[in-house]
């Protein structure tokens, strides 16, 4: 058993222990520093910040009654598919009616051109018959001339010399009349040309008129198919099978889960050295500390939370306390690195970010160039449209065979007039059994 230290030995050995203590403090105290001159004060950091991305609601553009639905809650789309489909029945003899429209305009056009040529005929006949007239005017002028002194000297009677005169006389009445004819002759003419010249029968006032009919009609048959505009996935489905809807009501939304960003919401004491460009390192709640996204500072927001609220603080009533404000401050995330370890909008970040980089600009002031999302899923209806006008113009012209657009489409063929067709057609969600997904 040892013996019990004396009191300078207990106090000799309290001492070194204190120095120790205050030793090791001191060099942890002068690591932090260092390390917070090198690093540490060249960092902003937030836990108010959450995953955002692009919500896309679906709407149909028409009203109807759905009679298929062919995605649901979780279920991934691609760009194109069939989400939601509409009864087409009213939509069908609408189009049905325009393009029979149209195709009697085109008749009816053509008919204007055909009467051209006609009347072009009748003004040639009209001088004819009036060339005829002035002929049979100047013979029977010849003849009153030679009579005229003959009729002095009694070689030619008075009532052969005034036969002759009236004879005259009705050849100039005809000769007026024939003038007559060809004005009127040429005006119709003009009237009818009026209606068709500096234009062909396709690109006639009455015939695109027509045409613009069967194009509305045609995309509204084709709108009762709410095709998905990009990838993504289906959320807040809420639209039922047999339900009648209304154009603009939502019935899904769409998120593309591989374009999505971090709204991280810093004091505003911190914004005086955030700069557009800086390195971000952010941590999802849902991974922990294992899983680090690196991002870029893209954008600074134009103002408060609160300033865009829906009811903004009125800080010049009642008593006022100032509460720290936070500005959204936008950061994009690494593609690679969100597709390896999936986020979900809303879900909470921890976000620090490199602020030594003090090149970059607190506000941009470049404008874009580019659209910040874009679809080319609907352009093709719009041609699939002319070409069924083009079709049925061509038929009532003789150009092509009659009925080739309509009957295609009343088959259910792949002619411009069927909906767009993609290799893995979607499935009905569940309860829709009754109403399977058909392509029309």
């Amino acid at each position: 058993m040892s013996e019990p230290l004396t009191p300078r030995e207990s106090s000799t050995a309290r001492r070194r222990g204190l120095t120790i203590i205050a030793v090791a403090v001191a060099l942890v105290a002068v690591g932090w520093g260092g390390w917070h001159w090198a690093n540490g004060r060249h960092v902003e950091s937030t836990d108010n910040a959450y995953v955002a991305g692009n919500v896309v609601q679906i709407t149909p553009q028409v009203g109807g009654t759905v009679v298929s639905i062919g995605a649901d809650d979780t279920d991934y789309v691609k760009a194109g598919q069939l989400l939601v489909k509409l009864d087409p029945s009213d939509a069908r003899v609408a189009l049905e009616q325009a393009e029979a429209q149209l195709a009697q305009t085109v008749r009816e056009v053509r008919t204007l051109y055909a009467n051209n040529a006609t009347l072009q005929a009748q003004v040639s006949l009209r001088k004819a018959d009036l060339a005829r007239a002035q002929a049979d005017a100047t013979r029977m002028q010849d003849d009153v001339n030679r009579r005229a002194p003959l009729m002095a000297s009694g070689a030619v009677g008075k009532e052969e010399f005034q036969h002759a005169t009236a004879q005259l006389a009705a050849a100039k009445s005809t000769v007026a009349a024939s003038q007559s004819a060809v004005l009127a002759a040429q005006e119709q003419l003009a009237a009818s040309q009026t209606q068709t010249e500096g234009t062909s029968i396709e690109q006639h006032p009455n015939v695109q008129r027509a045409s613009a009919r069967v194009r509305e009609a045609y995309l509204a048959v084709q709108r009762v198919q709410l095709l998905a505009p990009l990838d993504g996935h289906v959320a807040k489905r809420g639209v039922q099978v047999g339900q009648r809807v209304q154009a603009g009501a939502p019935l899904m939304t769409l998120v593309p889960l591989n374009d999505l960003w971090v709204d991280a919401n810093f004091k505003e004491s911190q914004l005086k050295t955030l700069r557009i460009g800086q390195a971000a390192e952010v941590e999802a709640d849902v991974y922990g500390t294992k899983v680090v996204y690196h991002g870029t500072v893209t954008g600074l927001g134009a103002g408060t939370g609160a300033a865009f609220a829906l009811l903004p603080a009125q800080n010049a009533t009642g008593n006022w306390i100032k509460v720290v404000q936070r500005v959204p401050v936008r950061i994009a995330l690494d593609a690679k690195e969100v597709a390896e370890h999936p986020l979900r909008v809303g879900l909470s970040m921890e976000v620090k970010v490199d602020t030594a980089d003090q090149s970059g600009k607190a506000l941009a002031d470049t404008q874009r160039t580019t659209p910040v999302a874009a679809t080319t899923v609907f352009d093709e209806q719009f041609k699939a449209a002319d070409t069924e006008v083009a079709q049925i113009i061509a038929s009532n012209l003789g150009r092509g065979k009659p009925g080739v657009a309509v009957a295609a489409r009343k088959l259910g063929s792949k002619t411009a007039a069927s909906p767009q067709k993609h290799a893995s057609a979607p499935q009905p969600a569940a309860g829709t059994t009754l109403a399977a997904p058909v392509v029309q």
